[in-house]
C-alpha cells in the first residue's frame, strides 16, 4: 500500500479532479516549447536503457512525452485517481502510486527524473527530504529537472473547475530551492525563468536542472 504521509488532503483533491485535469491539460506541452526542450535535454543526457521517472506525474502526459522521446518512463503520483487515469490513457507508461517523501523505487533505479510543479504542494520542511529521496532513486550523475512558481505566497484552493478541493499551492524562491538541492547532494547546472504563456496562471516559472553528485 502506498504511504501518503500527511498528504491526504492533496491526494483526495487530485483524486477528485483527475479526469477533468487529464481532459483539460493532456496537450499542455504543445504550447510549452521551453519545457519540451528541457525534457529533450534531460533524455539526451540520461543513461541509455535506464528508466526515467516523472515524479508527481498526474495523469501521465509528461511521462507519455518522455516515452515518445525514446525512454522507458515511470510515472509516480500520490493520487490513485491520477494513476488510474494515466494507465487508461497511456498504456506504454508504467505508473506507480506513491509519495515524494517515500518513492516506490529502488536505490539508483532511474537514469533521470522530472518533478514539474510537484514540490509546490510540500510544506517547507519537506523540501529537503523530498530532494534527498529523489537523489536516492537516481543513478550516479543522474539529472533531476524541477519546476515551480516563483514567489513567496501561498494560494489556497477550496474549489477547482467546479470541484471541492483542499489544496495549497506554494510559490518558491529560486535561491532557496537551489540551495536545498545542493544540500541534498545535487549540483545545479542550469537555472531558467520565464513569464507565463497565454492561458496559463499569471505566475513566473522557474526550472532548475540538477545533477546527482
Amino acid at each position: 500500500m502506498a504511504d501518503h504521509g500527511d498528504h491526504e488532503a492533496v491526494r483526495r483533491s487530485y483524486d477528485t479532479v483527475a479526469e477533468e485535469y487529464a481532459q483539460r491539460l493532456h496537450d499542455e506541452l504543445d504550447a510549452r516549447p521551453l519545457e519540451r526542450a528541457l525534457l529533450s535535454c534531460l533524455v539526451e543526457q540520461a543513461e541509455p536503457g535506464a528508466p526515467v521517472a516523472d515524479l508527481g506525474c498526474g495523469p501521465g502526459h509528461v511521462a507519455a512525452h518522455l516515452t515518445g522521446l525514446g525512454v522507458r518512463a515511470v510515472g509516480v503520483d500520490l493520487s490513485a485517481g491520477m494513476v488510474a487515469t494515466g494507465r487508461r490513457r497511456y498504456p506504454r507508461v508504467e505508473f506507480r502510486e506513491g509519495d515524494l517523501l517515500h518513492l516506490p523505487a529502488e536505490d539508483g533505479e532511474f537514469a533521470a527524473a522530472v518533478a514539474l510543479y510537484t514540490i509546490i504542494h510540500l510544506d517547507p520542511h519537506e523540501l529537503l527530504p523530498a530532494f534527498v529521496e529523489a537523489r536516492r532513486v537516481l543513478r550516479p550523475s543522474g539529472l533531476l529537472l524541477v519546476s515551480f512558481h516563483i514567489g513567496t505566497e501561498i494560494r489556497h484552493f477550496d474549489e477547482w473547475w467546479g470541484h471541492d478541493v483542499d489544496l495549497d499551492f506554494r510559490f518558491l524562491a529560486v535561491p532557496d530551492i537551489a540551495g536545498l538541492l545542493e544540500e541534498a547532494g545535487f549540483a545545479v547546472e542550469a537555472r531558467l525563468e520565464r513569464e507565463p504563456a497565454p492561458g496559463e496562471a499569471q505566475t513566473r516559472r522557474a526550472y532548475l536542472l540538477a545533477r546527482r553528485t
